[in-house]
């Protein structure tokens, strides 16, 4: 193969994307796995892992690549796609054609082959899968139904039993086991929430519903007959799989059923990246795949970073070099030079986000932008203060790791109004539809609702019905509106103006801010326009929902520079040139409650280090003597005093240029207790008159 195609890549890349034998119209391989340091162009060299297979000719309709994001999935193929067909155009003068059809999250691609399957396995093929919110609302719909609302009964809500069943699912553990180790506050509950789950799980079937988890759990037990995992397997040639170091169990194990051999199996991750358990994903898979295949699989590791400087570096293979379980690795920088990381003790929370903001600004006054640079944080209520200075300031902001855009009141309005279109048995859309409605309440939603199924959910059937009271002409459009949206003529142009066109009136009722919610409505117009039907609409705007912008101060539009503030969770994958890392103490990095947990102790030495790598030139740890804590249950002053974080070892902190900001100069300075007083202030006032 030409060396045109792999030019830009090091050794270690080229290693691992031409992983494998070439054979007549493929290429043979074992299971491979890519440990790809942060930085180290993990995207490039599985995209040329792609390219390779394609050029070796495997079709590219027998390639599937499974990522966790559609953004990586859609930027890894078109990547692949791009390097091959220039290749091939090249070689054979001319452009080349090609398309990974195969190419999404696990739950996209779940979502796809449960649809192929669905009469195999006794599915509903028009399914309709609901989101986190939607799972929690009928959560707490079944709660009621189930007499576990009542006043004198503290049953967990709706969230903490979604999430009791979740880790059950994703974990694959009984009840029991969940309950003792992450809900023990919940064990005394243990019989009511077995039943809430059975009846949770008879809904869903009822009203051909699935959520996330079932996504997964369905093609694990589809792959689990051994006769459909075989018509599963033999459509690909090679499964590549990124970011394996987040999988949970129903992940690895749906690989492991694809490829009991690990034939054709590509894996890419980093194991010092692995920082959402609380997801369910579970780090050692990624630490157990060599020897989950016999023979062994192929490790190959990536070194090269070409994000930090070395400084940077250093600190971070300094602070991994002391986890007790990972992939020993050491990451080189491309370029030279760059300035010492510092370790900043300011003297409370105040006095951080002031240090911050004069940081910022001082950046920016030597030519870097507002959005060069980045704030991150352990828990999303770190950035409160820094957020009331900015705002004082005037600079502007965004915010991540907050709400998704469909996560809002008005968005999943409009959307339940199709979603029930769609599958008229989704009561929980349909509920949701009905109380939009002036004077209608849970009573009368749900008497209609058992009005539609007594009807054979035909929506015909509200024609000549009452439900409220009063002005029924909202009600009439309402009904006129669901009976275009289930007609068959009706095409999927124009169905989100039509509802839009409904919602705008009950949107002016409800929100103050019904000029800015309206246009959220017409985004998601917008958004509709780029798919074929609504089922594909719905399923993948379910399955990866837009971000929303954050909060924002001020205005950014007008210079088109924003500062970043973002949890370090929701800053994975992402860099700047400046970042500054808030409230490095214990109790943070650790989390409080992490402690006596060694695997949760590792998993937050890993987040510090996620937090770390995410900068290219200068990283600021900000450590201050004190902060606030919302949580913490005392009277009078909610404020702690932090000891400098357990992972700053006198090994790492080797690699810190450690500073006292002002503030806490001007404490040590005046603040000392024994220190002679200047004058006598008390004095003073006594002898004023």
């Amino acid at each position: 193969m030409g060396q045109q195609l792999f030019a830009t890549l090091n050794a270690q890349q080229h290693e691992a994307a031409t992983h494998g034998q070439p054979v007549q119209g493929g290429v043979k391989s074992g299971p491979v796995l890519i440990i790809a340091g942060a930085g180290t162009g993990k995207t490039m060299t599985l995209a040329h892992r792609t390219a390779f297979l394609l050029v070796k000719g495997v079709a590219a309709e027998r390639i599937l690549m499974l990522t966790f994001s559609r953004r990586a999935a859609r930027e890894m193929a078109d990547r692949a796609i791009r390097v091959t067909a220039a290749h091939l155009g090249n070689a054979r003068g001319g452009t080349v054609p090609l398309k990974l059809a195969w190419s999404g999250t696990f739950h996209s691609i779940g979502n796809r082959l449960l649809r192929m399957y669905a009469p195999s396995i006794g599915l509903d093929s028009g399914f309709t899968i609901i989101d986190q919110s939607d799972s929690a609302d009928l959560m707490d719909l079944l709660r009621h139904e189930h007499g576990l609302t009542k006043p004198n009964r503290r049953f967990p809500k709706k969230m903490t039993c979604l999430g009791i069943y979740s880790q059950c699912v994703n974990r694959q553990l009984d009840i029991t086991t969940v309950l003792d180790t992450h809900y023990p506050w919940c064990v005394e509950w243990k019989k009511e929430l077995t039943q809430l789950f059975c009846a949770y799980v008879e809904a869903k079937q009822h009203q051909s519903l699935l959520d996330y988890d079932d996504l997964l759990l369905h093609w694990m037990w589809l792959c689990e007959d051994r006769g459909l995992a075989a018509a599963v397997s033999t459509q690909f040639d090679h499964i590549l799989v990124d970011e394996y170091q987040d999988t949970n169990v129903l992940q690895a194990r749906i690989l492991a059923l694809l490829r009991p051999t690990g034939s054709g199996l590509t894996v890419v991750g980093d194991d010092a990246q692995s920082i959402y358990s609380f997801r369910a994903a579970e780090v050692e898979n990624i630490l157990s795949f060599p020897k989950t295949f016999e023979p062994p699989a192929s490790v190959i590791p990536l070194e090269q970073n070409y994000r930090s400087n070395q400084p940077i570096l250093d600190l971070a293979n300094a602070l991994l070099a002391e986890s007790s379980c990972a992939y020993r690795k050491t990451l080189r920088a491309s370029r030279g030079g760059g300035c010492t990381p510092e370790l900043i003790s300011v003297e409370s929370d105040r006095e951080q986000a002031l240090y911050i903001v004069e940081r910022i600004l001082s950046e920016r006054e030597a030519g870097a932008n507002l959005r060069e640079q980045a704030v991150l944080f352990r828990n999303g209520h770190h950035s409160d203060r820094l957020e009331v200075e900015l705002v004082r300031r005037d600079i502007p902001y965004v915010k991540y790791g907050g709400l998704k855009f469909l996560e809002s009141g008005h968005v999943k309005d409009a959307l339940s109004i199709l979603r029930w279109a769609e599958n008229p048995r989704n009561r929980v859309a349909g509920f949701r539809v009905l109380k939009l409605l002036p004077g209608v309440g849970p009573a009368r939603a749900a008497t209609a609702l058992d009005h539609l199924a007594e009807n054979g959910q035909n929506f015909n059937a509200f024609v000549d019905y009452r439900i409220a009271t009063g002005n029924c002409e909202s009600w009439l459009e309402l009904v006129d509106v669901m009976m275009q949206l289930t007609r068959h003529t009706q095409v999927w142009h124009g169905q989100l103006e039509l509802v839009r066109k409904w919602y705008l009136p009950v949107l002016e009722l409800s929100y103050d801010d019904h000029y800015v919610r309206g246009g959220d409505i017409e985004q998601l117009e917008m958004i509709a326009g780029q798919y074929a039907d609504r089922g594909q609409f719905l399923a993948e705007l379910t399955l990866d929902p837009p971000v929303a912008t954050g909060d924002l101060a001020g205005s950014p539009h007008l210079d088109d520079d924003f500062l970043i503030l973002s949890t370090i969770h929701s800053a994975k994958g992402q860099e700047w040139k400046h970042v500054f890392v808030l409230n490095v103490n214990d109790g943070n990095f650790p989390n409080e409650f992490a402690c006596g947990e060694p695997e949760r102790i590792e998993e937050e030495r890993r987040l510090l280090y996620v937090a770390m790598t995410r900068a290219r030139e200068s990283l600021a740890l900000i450590r201050p003597l004190k902060y606030w804590v919302p949580e913490q249950a005392r009277h009078g002053d909610k404020h702690v005093y932090g000891a400098k974080s357990r992972f700053l070892t006198p090994a790492v902190m080797e690699y810190l240029q450690v500073r006292t900001h002002a503030g806490v100069q001007a404490e040590a300075r005046y603040g000392t207790r024994n220190q002679q007083p200047v004058m006598d202030l008390r004095e003073r006032a006594r002898t004023m008159f």
